[in-house]
């Protein structure tokens, strides 16, 4: 039922080939999920999140500091490596510091034909944050009929924006059946479906979607839901831990971090200024660490994640020298404490230590079981 999804996060590259020569359209590699997505599906765009293949590498020491986040360091490995070789053009929307090197080294060693730097203001809660952001889309905007040729038109905007929430409708009507007392999907099987929605075409994963849902409808697992967990933290797409702990007696029901709920929970509210729906979107959406503050909003936000979907345990991740998770860490551990939830804190590196982490997890989890009979 997965496979599709399965084969595009696997050969994503393979379709963003196939994609450009059949459609005629460009392909751009974006770095955050702060990007506004739609301008570019509105130019006719493939927009395709870059990242990392959780191997080995020695090729970044020299155009980046290595006690930047791993994550940051594998994303610049893929291009140096020739990898993303296909790509048209780059961008990043202001994001942190780490991912922010990666952007400039790739502009700088790995010569593509369009690349930009999206001034995304940091303090979203300010009352100038929203202004500011719609002028900057506006600007943005020129500079990509410029690269293009084309005007985006106020309809191709239209449809851009209906593309992109029905693709965030459709993500949430499955996030819902995880709901359910018996999930009928696992959460490696949920990461698959958003991971590859980073990276293919819109309406294209929107329709292979929906007859996703039609059999998750009717469809059982022949497997015990065992604990509900939630995993939140940095960026994680790392199938290969999600799968190892729910082999352990879990399931992932929930998440948040930004190869997850936090890239589709938030919807554009069309208005006449489409720009300014669009930036109010990204404003207002689940933030990123490095966007949450003065007030730090997103607690309420995952206690009520917790909440909806039952949670028993949190997997709170960090990648290594994440500065702004790492900040992020006490105050959600401490919150989850208060609400009755336990957490087990792991750090991710390039490669992830599958064992070592394994009986972290099967230690976690029994203690969440021993709870349970009291």
């Amino acid at each position: 039922m997965f496979d599709k999804f399965k084969d595009w996060k696997d050969n994503r590259h393979d379709y963003a080939k196939a994609w450009r020569e059949r459609t005629g359209g460009k392909v751009l590699g974006y770095f955050c999920t702060y990007v506004p997505e739609e301008i570019l599906h509105a130019a006719n765009i493939l927009p395709v999140r870059i990242l990392g293949s959780h191997e080995p590498q020695d090729v970044t020491e020299p155009h980046i500091f290595g006690m930047f986040c791993p994550f940051c360091r594998d994303c610049l490995a893929q291009g140096l490596k020739g990898r993303f070789d296909y790509l048209d053009g780059i961008m990043i929307s202001q994001s942190c510091l780490h991912i922010r090197q990666t952007y400039t080294s790739w502009e700088k060693h790995i010569p593509v034909d369009f690349s930009y730097y999206l001034p995304m203001p940091q303090r979203v809660q300010s009352p100038r944050a929203l202004p500011y952001f719609t002028t900057e889309l506006e600007t943005f905007k020129k500079a990509v009929e410029d690269w293009t040729g084309k005007e985006i038109t106020d309809d191709a905007l239209d449809s851009a924006i209906s593309d992109y929430n029905e693709s965030r409708k459709l993500h949430h009507e499955v996030y819902n059946m995880r709901k359910q007392d018996t999930p009928p999907l696992t959460g490696e099987e949920a990461m698959l479906m958003v991971v590859s929605s980073q990276m293919t075409d819109k309406r294209e994963h929107n329709e292979e979607l929906k007859k996703v849902i039609a059999q998750l409808k009717t469809r059982t697992l022949e497997r015990e839901t065992g604990a509900r967990l939630i995993i939140l933290g940095s960026e994680d797409d790392d199938i290969e831990f999600i799968h190892m702990v729910e082999s352990c007696g879990a399931t992932f029901v929930t998440d948040d971090h930004c190869t997850g709920t936090r890239y589709f929970w938030n919807e554009v509210e069309p208005s006449e200024n489409r720009l300014q729906s669009i930036a109010k979107r990204y404003i207002e959406r689940v933030a990123c660490p490095s966007k949450d503050w003065e007030k730090r909003t997103r607690l309420k936000h995952i206690l009520k994640l917790v909440d909806d979907w039952n949670v028993k345990g949190a997997i709170v991740i960090q990648q290594k020298f994440c500065d702004p998770h790492e900040l992020d860490m006490p105050a959600i551990r401490k919150a989850l404490n208060e609400h009755g939830i336990k957490s087990l804190f792991l750090e991710f590196d390039v490669t992830v230590p599958v064992g070592q982490f394994k009986v972290r997890a099967e230690a976690f989890l029994e203690m969440i079981g021993d709870d349970d009979l009291f």
